[in-house]
């Protein structure tokens, strides 16, 4: 038997008259045996379902034909699974297989672990030819929300390992970390929003960066300063923890910002109305600490509390500020639903039978109406 490209199918009506079928089709045949398909098409309001039939066919006559009969429910999962199997069989490798119908996208991936998934899908969007016809599709808005989510939240990670990687590999160029921070202004909180673009408070004052506060849209200022500077030291005569001089400086520069921010922003700066600054703050990040006891922590937490207005942390604190807002915007806390209780069953109309209860509705197949002996020509 020779597989041939090109075939005529045809599509007959059977005797009855209530269904159609394909005249039968050779795919398997030895000295002994022959074996054939017969394929129903029975008609629906909503389309038309296949039936499938194998025949085996003795050719010593000494065994009646034998039959396996499928109906429209086992005959499609039988072509899907036939489908599916071919197209695996092309890679001839052990692995476990997501399975994507080109028609309808795909309906079932099985046991597959959603990462697994997620890793597959990826892998298939690498592709550049892939990638270029996504804006011929009509892509549902589900789909664009999450692939949206998705490039954010990588957006923000690989942000963090840029940060950490300057950290870690001790760069410590002032403008480098301007740079990054002008980029990414939610590192310090979901308080501020995008951050402006003046710099210049004065004819003699420039400040690093100025955030809009989300309520309200009030300006406070960051200043940075470079990471390999002390943050503080210890006294030893009065066993107490104290700011270094930078730091000092630090403060000093910012209490001379917020004077002059304020004067001049206060209902709004003369070439930018909308830049008002009420009772500013200031940010000085300074420094790093990931070396450091919880007793510096906590000098550095008492220090803060007693500063007005102006706040030192250092970059690592800046580091773990914008891990954990991509942690929250990663994995949001759920919000607890508070299901009423129903003391009387009867007035919901409630059963007390566990099995009535457990009904779960679930869509069946119409059972097969022809018997497998009935032959349609």
């Amino acid at each position: 038997m020779v597989d041939q490209p090109i075939r005529g199918v045809v599509r007959r009506t059977a005797r009855s008259g209530r269904i159609d079928y394909i005249p039968p089709v050779e795919i398997h045949d030895t000295r002994d045996s022959r074996i054939e398909l017969v394929t129903w098409l029975i008609p629906r309001s909503e389309g038309t379902d296949v039936g499938l039939k194998l025949v085996r066919h003795d050719k010593t006559e000494k065994e009646p034909p034998r039959e396996i009969s499928f109906d429209p429910a086992a005959g499609r999962r039988l072509l899907r699974a036939i489908g599916e199997h071919n197209a695996i069989a092309a890679y001839g490798r052990e692995a476990s297989y997501l399975v994507i119908s080109v028609e309808g996208g795909t309906q079932w991936v099985g046991h597959l672990d959603p990462a697994v998934i997620v890793n597959a899908v990826a892998a298939i969007l690498r592709e550049e030819d892939i990638v270029q016809h996504l804006t011929d599709v009509d892509v549902p808005h589900e789909m664009v929300t999450a692939f949206k989510g998705v490039i954010r939240l990588r957006e923000l990670q690989l942000a963090l390992d840029q940060l950490r990687s300057y950290l870690d590999g001790g760069v410590s160029d002032e403008h480098t970390y301007q740079r990054w921070c002008e980029e990414h202004s939610w590192a310090f909180g979901n308080a501020y929003v995008v951050n402006d673009k003046i710099r210049t408070i004065s004819r003699s004052d420039q400040i690093d960066l100025l955030l809009p506060r989300v309520l309200g849209g009030f300006r406070d200022l960051i200043e940075l300063k470079r990471p390999d500077k002390r943050v503080i030291s210890y006294d030893d005569s009065h066993r107490n923890w104290y700011l270094t001089s930078d730091v000092s400086k630090a403060i000093g520069q910012c209490h001379r910002y917020l004077d002059v921010l304020e004067e001049d922003a206060r209902y709004g700066m003369r070439d930018a109305r909308d830049v008002i600054a009420y009772h500013p703050r200031a940010t000085i990040v300074i420094g790093r600490s990931s070396d450091w006891s919880d007793d510096q922590h906590r000098a550095l937490h008492g220090l803060n509390a007693r500063l007005a207005g102006i706040s030192i942390m250092t970059y690592d604190h800046l580091l773990a500020q914008g891990n954990q807002t991509l942690r929250l915007v990663s994995n949001p806390p759920e919000e607890e639903i508070i299901v009423p209780q129903f003391d009387d069953s009867e007035a919901r109309g409630a059963s007390n039978d566990p099995q009535e209860q457990w009904n779960q509705s679930s869509e069946h197949d119409e059972a097969w109406p022809y018997s497998s002996d009935e032959e349609p020509f």
